[in-house]
């Protein structure tokens, strides 16, 4: 088979624009943090997901380690989040000592339970993490509501999220703070990057001290705080400047490709597909992702296997937290058991759904898919 026959799972839509923006920077000598396609990001997606604040980071990783310094998330305090994540929701959690409380997955939604969050409420809880999955979000009035009851912070993991909204209110505007990644999979990339997102202006000043190494007005090099250099570059700001701008024709393109795979794979057996829509959102499929059924006797792995040798790209979907070595060396989740989790990981992996698929690609991917199933 050649190489020009293989479908990737991702392959990003770059245009004239990106290319005039990146241009501008080199020709201008502006490539570092302090470029004006920086701000210009800033403040155009904070206007678009209905927040005050945008502050750009490196990365969807570095936004939510900042974010959880920001709000002061220290030693002991508990933070509830789903089991069926990817890691870097958990990294700065247990880093600084606190102590993250997991919930199972809906298996419908695969998004976290929240039916199960209450139960895990203790004195010790500072945060909720919402972490929205794969192209639905979560069922945020509940959330919100048992936040405020409870005194407690809300954390928005809106990666994945790029123009998707929540009862017709933009992803990235929920919570006290919220997250986005622009990796190149992403709605809008950047290459590598992220923003955080919120209303409230001390801790928006917060975050962009504590991206910038915490360094001083007046006494630069003097530092009353540990931060990081998670500053965002003024090329990657170009691209998202010029990503954002297309923000609309991308969740249509996802959309469109949606509903192409659920028509091709309709009435397949052994596959549960995607749900299309909730009583507060349509799917926008970030991803396409597919679960095997008990028909099936191969799990993900093998599937993904099986489709690579007929040239097609998968992926993986993520490993429970409870089940991840370095957690668990670090003694945490003990005898805990994630059934929903565990399942979509065994079971369920995403078929190519980058921004630049054609419709005669997905055609061969429905094929090779069900080709694999029989």
């Amino acid at each position: 088979m050649s190489k020009t026959a293989f479908i990737p799972v991702n392959e990003p839509l770059l245009g004239q624009k990106e290319k005039k923006y990146l241009l501008e920077c080199i020709e201008t000598g502006w490539i570092s943090s302090e470029g004006a396609f920086v701000e210009e990001f800033e403040k155009k997606l904070a206007k678009v997901s209905l927040r005050e604040f945008g502050i750009a980071v490196s990365s969807g990783t570095a936004a939510l380690d900042v974010a959880i310094e920001a709000l002061g998330i220290s030693k002991g305090d508990e933070v509830i989040m789903p089991s069926f994540t990817i890691i870097s929701c958990i990294n700065q959690i247990v880093r600084v000592g606190a102590i993250p409380i997991l919930v199972d997955s809906d298996p419908n939604t695969w998004n976290m339970n929240i039916n199960q969050i209450e139960g895990k409420i203790t004195v010790r809880t500072k945060a909720i993490m919402v972490v929205h999955i794969y192209g639905l979000p979560v069922d945020l009035d509940p959330v919100l509501s048992l936040a405020k009851n409870y005194n407690l912070k809300v954390i928005e993991d809106a990666a994945e999220m790029h123009g998707q909204s929540y009862k017709g209110k933009p992803c990235g505007s929920f919570g006290d703070i919220s997250t986005l990644s622009f990796y190149p999979n992403k709605h809008i990339t950047t290459g590598e990057g992220g923003m955080i997102l919120t209303n409230d202006a001390q801790l928006a000043k917060n975050c962009r001290s504590l991206r910038n190494l915490c360094f001083q007005p007046n006494k630069r090099f003097v530092h009353e705080r540990l931060g990081w250099n998670y500053r965002m570059t003024n090329m990657q700001a170009a691209l998202g400047v010029a990503q954002l701008s297309r923000l609309d024709e991308f969740v249509n393109r996802k959309t469109r490709m949606g509903a192409l795979y659920n028509k091709l794979l309709k009435g397949v057996q052994g596959i549960q597909l995607p749900l299309e829509s909730t009583p507060y959102a349509n799917n926008i499929y970030w991803v396409f992702g597919l679960i095997l059924d008990k028909s099936i006797d191969f799990d993900a792995k093998e599937a993904m296997i099986r489709l690579g040798r007929l040239g097609i790209g998968c992926r993986p979907f993520f490993y429970p937290m409870h089940q991840q070595p370095v957690l668990r060396k670090m003694g945490l989740f003990k005898g805990e058991y994630y059934p929903e989790a565990e399942k979509l990981y065994q079971r369920g992996f995403y078929i190519p759904s980058g921004m630049a698929l054609s419709d005669e690609q997905i055609n061969r991917v429905a094929e090779a898919l069900v080709k694999v199933l029989k």
